[in-house]
């Protein structure tokens, strides 16, 4: 006997310990071994051939008895197929073990052969049913799935078996970041690791995770970038090299922003940074026509309507900084005092902003505000001041400002890309004027390396995981990182 829907879950979970004790009692292994498959349940499907031997494993989605005989999908992260048990094709007691005994969420074993229903559903006619692993909770009601996003969240593995669009994006994710590496490989850069646990953190200007190495008796970070060791390895020789892999700043949990996020980052010798951002559009645009059918990206609500249209179309727009912040701000704006500027600022919906701020940084609020959110088509935004990107080569012609692009797709930075600054003395003092701010400290053996020589060079970040909610059109950083980071649920 099924339980009835309006059963508690207590209930639930006690008629579940008593199917566990049956089949123990039977000798049958409730939480089995091996088992031998030839398909997957969604490749089997997709690939469909009628009329084969087939061995198939997954677990109990759905299932519908009709007199004699009974249909259940079994699926995985591959999709579902349909099978098909009947009365007459197992012994009374397989079958009456089958009813009475498995439930929607066990793991099963099928062989049988492949068919077509009478209303054309590819399906396994099944001759031998074997229990692999039993559920002791129900899953998520398979009409609605988990809508909860603390469950959503917290338990990822409910979501992925009750939610369809979740499963598709994670799927395509792999894909995608393995397509990267193929892209970069084919262009002759190396992949390499490097530390992960840094005893000085440098690349970006952010606040790092501490802890203790006690081998060494002193105090180490969790890396924020892994920049000033890829460039080391520029000095060494490497003349393309990149690396993906994950950074942590200790730093605010939002809608685009998770401590723990996948970057990568890759250095081209004797390259500038226009020739990044020609590398970075090609590539992203890439994985555009491979995943997602082309370079337009329609972002959808629950209800799959059209929310958002993004216009990946080449050749993206490439503008330069000063001249989107007077477009935004006002022509006279980077000739304003900074009085003037915060009053400015105010009155077009700029809020965040302190009367203590420097030029540079009330410049680039006013940037992030007005340029940055309302800009989901791409634009390269070129030469910024070079307070903001420390690491970057000063231009030549107009020494105010550095060679950088950021690329801005989707309201949010996608990708900086630098002509990296190669000149020890110039980066020595760079790093010291930051003093007094959030900035990244010195690293000594970064700026020996570099006193070492480092060839001209271009280099790029991307933040895989924005990338990956612009070519998904997930709204949350969440939705793309497989377990977000979480305050600790506490005991109630």
């Amino acid at each position: 006997m099924q339980p009835a829907p309006e059963h508690s879950e207590s209930e639930l979970l006690q008629f579940r310990r008593a199917k566990l004790d049956e089949l123990q009692k039977r000798g049958i292994a409730a939480f089995g071994g091996k088992f031998e498959v030839s398909h997957d349940p969604g490749t089997l499907r997709k690939n469909f051939v009628e009329g084969i031997d087939v061995k198939v494993a997954g677990r109990i989605l759905s299932r519908r008895e009709m007199g004699k005989a009974t249909f259940f999908d079994i699926g995985d992260i591959t999709g579902r197929i349909q099978c098909y048990l009947s009365k007459s094709d197992v012994s009374e007691e397989d079958y009456a073990l089958f009813i009475h005994q498995i439930d929607i969420g066990d793991f099963v074993g099928v062989t049988g052969q492949s068919f077509v229903t009478k209303k054309g559903e590819p399906s396994i006619h099944v001759k031998v049913l074997t229990p692999l692993s039993k559920a002791l909770r129900p899953l998520p009601d398979k009409w609605h799935g988990v809508t909860d996003r603390e469950i959503k969240y917290r338990q990822r593995y409910l979501d992925l078996i009750s939610n369809d669009r979740s499963r598709e994006i994670f799927v395509t994710r792999s894909k995608m970041v393995a397509e990267i590496r193929n892209y970069l490989h084919g262009r002759d850069f190396l992949e390499v690791e490097t530390p992960m646990m840094q005893d000085v953190p440098g690349g970006a200007a952010a606040r790092p995770f501490e802890t203790h190495f006690n081998a060494l008796d002193q105090k180490m970070y969790l890396r924020i970038a892994p920049e000033l060791y890829l460039k080391r390895l520029l000095v060494g020789g490497f003349n393309r090299v990149f690396e993906l892999n994950r950074n942590f700043r200790n730093e605010g949990v939002s809608r685009r922003h998770n401590p723990e996020f996948t970057m990568l980052e890759a250095y081209w010798a004797y390259a500038d940074f226009e020739q990044m951002a020609d590398l970075v559009e090609d590539m992203i645009c890439h994985l555009a026509e491979k995943f997602c059918g082309g370079l337009i990206i329609e972002h959808k609500d629950e209800e799959g309507a059209v929310t958002k249209t993004i216009d990946l179309t080449r050749p993206w727009k490439r503008a330069s900084y000063r001249d989107l912040v007077k477009g935004a701000a006002g022509e006279d704006w980077f000739t304003l005092s900074k009085e003037a500027k915060v009053e400015r600022a105010h009155s077009l919906g700029v809020h965040e902003i302190h009367a203590g701020d420097e030029h540079h940084e009330l410049d680039q609020k006013a940037f992030e505000k007005l340029v940055e959110e309302k800009s989901f088509n791409p634009t390269f935004v070129t030469h910024v001041p070079k307070e903001l990107v420390p690491l970057a080569k000063q231009n030549v012609a107009d020494d105010s400002v550095v060679d950088v692009y950021e690329l801005i797709i989707n309201g949010q930075e996608i990708s900086p890309g630098y002509s990296e600054l190669n000149d020890p003395i110039v980066q020595r003092q760079r790093l010291l004027d930051q003093a007094g701010e959030e900035t990244q400290k010195i690293d000594e053996e970064f700026l020996l390396a570099l006193e070492h020589g480092m060839p001209p060079a271009g280099g790029i970040g991307i933040g895989i995981d924005r990338l990956i909610m612009m070519l998904t059109g997930a709204e949350s950083i969440r939705d793309v990182v497989l377990f977000p980071q979480l305050k600790r649920k506490t005991e109630s």
